[in-house]
């Protein structure tokens, strides 16, 4: 395999610590973000991603001190989302230290903001993030949830991510309701799927348990590895993870 694969740790926000649901719910408590993102730089993290998981809901910004305290420990690409609806949104947190944002129920509800955040900033910045779940009656078999996963959509995840890689957007995060924190494995479908059908990265997020379900992405076509619980609770190292996708011939950063 040539592509080069990043492993990307992602801290879920709320009330100010990291946490960790099953599906979306069940959230636990995880840790202090500045100091997990400082293990995590030490541990040979690719890039880090911070979502405030509640700020959609709540109807108010990503808490921006947090981002600040942890982009001044963060030594590698930070990407961070969570109530990130207008260009001015994305502005206080790059600003606050961010070097990406991520945008989800923004940008379904009001898709003129994708060009908007790219010809401010530049497409670089900018990763869209698409929650999905199980829905046979739709073509793709995935429906798009908006609102941290709570608010069904009706529209078609994969019409939805080729629409949104149409606008040049260089990164797209699809993550599994089904598989969010269930240790089963990668939602791989919708990986291949995406992955095929769009020029933008894919990450893979949402069900990784053990190794083996790192290379399964990668093999349906993700270029960034995104997980969460087995970093947070070290169930796997990020040095291990690494040292077994080389032997499995991935190019790792």
């Amino acid at each position: 395999m040539n592509r080069e694969v990043s492993i990307m740790p992602c801290l879920d926000m709320q009330n100010g610590r990291v946490v960790k649901g099953v599906h979306f719910v069940d959230i636990a408590d995880a840790g202090d973000p500045v100091e997990c993102a400082r293990a995590y730089c030490a541990a040979g993290a690719d890039e880090l991603a911070m979502l405030d998981i509640t700020a959609t809901v709540e109807n108010r910004p990503t808490l921006a001190k947090v981002v600040r305290e942890v982009a001044a420990v963060c030594t590698v690409p930070f990407t961070v989302g969570g109530g990130i609806n207008d260009v001015k949104a994305a502005a206080n947190v790059l600003e606050a230290g961010a070097n990406k944002v991520s945008v989800s129920s923004a940008a379904f509800r009001k898709p003129e903001l994708i060009g908007e955040i790219i010809r401010e900033f530049g497409r670089d910045v900018l990763t869209v993030a698409i929650d999905v779940d199980v829905n046979p009656a739709l073509p793709s078999g995935y429906e798009v949830y908006i609102d941290g996963g709570r608010t069904a959509t009706g529209a078609d995840a994969l019409e939805w991510a080729k629409r949104v890689d149409g606008y040049g957007v260089p990164v797209i995060l699809p993550t599994s309701k089904a598989g969010d924190g269930a240790k089963t494995g990668y939602d791989l479908p919708v990986i291949r799927a995406m992955a095929d059908a769009c020029d933008a990265k894919i990450v893979a997020s949402g069900g990784a348990g053990k190794m083996e379900h790192f290379l399964d992405a990668v093999e349906a076509g993700a270029e960034i590895l995104l997980a969460a619980s087995v970093f947070h609770f070290r169930l796997i190292e990020i040095p291990a993870l690494k040292a077994y996708l080389r032997e499995h011939n991935v190019a790792v950063k």
